[in-house]
């Protein structure tokens, strides 16, 4: 249990900055009134006027996700640059796009985000190159968040993001994060604060909304294929979910054993969906922007997957569209690849009921037994992850649901 206590050095600056934090995101929520839709849209603003220059980091045109592909370039896996190589943007607009007869039928909202599509790579504003560098990384801890959640980094960071080594396997972190969409310059120097005291954030030079969800996802991929030759295994969620560690490593365990770690991808996977038609809802899918079954795909709130895999998954993810729902666009990547993701049970993306109200989503002799539940906020995390690790914490016997 020693590696999961905080070490007391630099506590007091760090609690400073939290509540400096903390209280600056709530002022800068209320003053703003950031509205959910305002959130889910990315428009020409999303992206930088400040470093529009030549770039070649796109490609012109690719392959739809259904499109065949010979087999040796699916398992191909491309040569890292030596460093990060998408220094400067230039993302104008794909104006040929316009004159289409689909465009002009498309819902509004999805105007940008189709002309801004080939724009994939983008600067880094913070980078930890370093992170994968100290000698092999057993698992590397990812997870997606934005600027103004600093309390549910501060609590993964407490709890189930704590880096440490376990039997001789080092475990490290680190945060994705884009640019935030308001009063830009004081949440970034925040933000760079937060940086030099726990060094564990990524961030990259693109708005942080729900369509450049997918963004993160290809960029860091890109990062991963460049400075992380020696992890073996990336455990990739949200900053809302409860992880136990144990578990997490004793499944991984469990594939080395049994020689099952190529092509590992894990968790609550979901299979035979289709796109939401439903305007209201935030997951909602034109049909002029996708009209077929989704492949199968796992809830981004938190999966397993092979450092083989993420290679091969960036090399596939270069010739697949992004698509503005996340999950689902790496779900196309693995069926690029002809790879299934695996369901398993101890991955509750949803709950461990859906039933919100149900009091086995509070019961701690679920989350012993469990992989990964979402959602918890950082309050409900922090108790959770006491509750769970208390060695006066008995279960009658294996909880099961």
């Amino acid at each position: 249990m020693d590696h999961f206590l905080r070490r007391k050095r630099g506590g007091l600056l760090k609690s400073l900055l939290s509540l400096c934090l903390v209280f600056a995101s709530f002022l800068m929520i209320q003053k703003l009134k950031l509205s959910e839709k305002y959130m889910s849209r990315c428009g020409s603003e999303c992206f930088s006027k400040e470093r529009v220059v030549q770039s070649n980091f796109w490609s012109t045109e690719t392959p739809g996700p259904g499109d065949d592909q010979d087999p040796q370039q699916q398992q191909q896996v491309r040569e890292a640059p030596g460093s990060w190589d998408a220094q400067v943007l230039n993302c104008s607009e794909d104006a040929s796009v316009k004159s289409q007869d689909w465009f002009r039928r498309l819902d509004p909202r999805f105007h940008q985000f189709v002309l801004h599509r080939h724009c994939r790579y983008f600067p880094m504003l913070i980078n930890h190159p370093e992170k994968c560098a100290d000698g092999d990384v057993h698992l590397l801890v990812v997870i997606k968040s934005v600027i103004e959640q600093h309390d549910r980094r501060e609590a993964v960071r407490k709890t189930w993001g704590r880096e440490l080594t376990a039997d001789g396997k080092k475990i490290r972190t680190l945060f994705l994060l884009g640019t935030p969409t308001a009063d830009t310059k004081n949440l970034q120097k925040l933000i760079e604060y937060e940086d030099v005291i726990y060094k564990d954030i990524l961030q990259w030079d693109f708005m942080d909304t729900f369509f450049n969800l997918t963004l993160k996802e290809v960029n860091f991929l890109k990062w991963f294929h460049i400075y992380c030759p020696g992890v073996r295994f990336i455990f990739k969620g949200d900053d809302d979910v409860f992880v136990n560690t144990r578990n997490l490593l004793e499944l991984v365990r469990f594939r080395v054993e049994e020689r099952r770690e190529a092509e590992l991808f894990v968790g609550d996977t979901i299979s035979k969906a289709i796109p939401i038609r439903n305007r209201q809802s935030k997951y909602y899918i034109p049909k002029e922007l996708y009209d077929q079954p989704y492949p199968a795909y796992v809830g981004g709130g938190g999966f397993l997957m092979s450092s083989q895999l993420a290679r091969r998954l960036h090399a596939a993810s270069e010739d697949v569209e992004l698509y503005p729902i996340d999950d689902v666009f790496l779900g196309m990547c693995l069926k690029k690849l002809g790879v299934a993701p695996e369901m398993h049970a101890g991955f509750r993306t949803f709950g461990i009921t859906r039933h919100k109200v149900s009091r086995m989503n509070k019961e701690p002799c679920f989350y012993k037994d469990l992989i990964v539940v979402h959602k918890l906020s950082a309050h409900e995390l922090l108790r959770m992850w006491s509750v769970v690790n208390n060695e006066d914490l008995v279960c009658a016997q294996r909880a099961s649901v």
